[in-house]
């Protein structure tokens, strides 16, 4: 891991806080000592409120009892790695925003990552003022920040996203989502008949270019397509060569 950097200059963003205006939960998940003690030194910096575990039973333990905001979970753990723990917090229906770290920087590493719900993830070793960054990027587009709407309610055919509640539901069937789905689905609701290119939602949903990976967004698109478009004609659409598009029915 890199460690040039100084722990004040993760503060140059403004602070955030719970909507209730309590300190973030943080938990962070690895067997180094040292990692966690840095990032949990670089998160407190930020005002959270930091609980760490080494393996992945404590793991699963600390997070069902603590109910962190935010997880970063290592992949490579003792007792359980963290695409299993992941699974069983999912499992759970504990969608809390989750940041992968992993050693390995192999696409099908990162996609199994993905896959079993993690929202985000960073390859070791990496920039500590980039880990927070990409926290506070999660928290921001979670049920957390999302900021009060005159009228939070988005409804694209029988398709309704509520802001204010962080609920989806389509022709009045609950739709579960994880963070990074949800801010998908507002961005395609946002912008109905829209084509949106993978940059212009890489841009928006992710607020970086993921390493220049687009794939990530037809993996996500994929996700929401099992969980909206299973419920009724086909919403998701896809232009080839341009990007996607989200349509009522006629």
């Amino acid at each position: 891991m890199t460690q040039s950097h100084h722990l004040p200059a993760v503060q140059a963003q403004p602070r955030l806080s719970r909507a209730d205006g309590t300190a973030i939960r943080a938990v962070v998940v690895d067997d180094e000592d040292s990692l966690t003690d840095l990032l949990s030194m670089a998160l407190r910096y930020e005002g959270w409120d930091v609980r760490l575990a080494s393996d992945g039973p404590s793991a699963l333990s600390t997070i069902r009892e603590f109910k962190p905001d935010i997880v970063v979970l290592d992949i490579m753990l003792p007792g359980l790695d963290g695409l299993s723990v992941l699974s069983r917090l999912r499992a759970d229906g504990i969608q809390t925003p989750i940041l992968f770290l992993t050693a390995k920087d192999s696409v099908d590493d990162r996609i199994a990552g993905l896959t079993v719900g993690g929202d985000d993830y960073v390859t070791k070793p990496f920039s500590l003022e980039e880990l927070v960054a990409r926290l506070r990027a999660l928290l921001r587009r979670s049920a957390l920040t999302i900021a009060g709407e005159s009228n939070p309610i988005i409804e694209v055919g029988d398709l309704m996203l509520d802001e204010s509640t962080y609920e989806v539901s389509r022709a009045g069937t609950p739709v579960e989502l994880t963070a990074t789905e949800f801010e998908l689905l507002r961005y395609l609701m946002r912008n109905p008949r829209r084509v949106l290119s993978r940059a212009q939602i890489l841009d928006r949903v992710w607020s970086y270019d993921f390493g220049g990976k687009a794939s990530v967004v037809e993996i996500y698109i994929s996700y929401l397509r099992k969980k909206v478009d299973v419920l009724g004609p086909p919403m998701i659409q896809t232009v080839r060569g341009v990007g996607y598009m989200l349509r009522a029915p006629e």
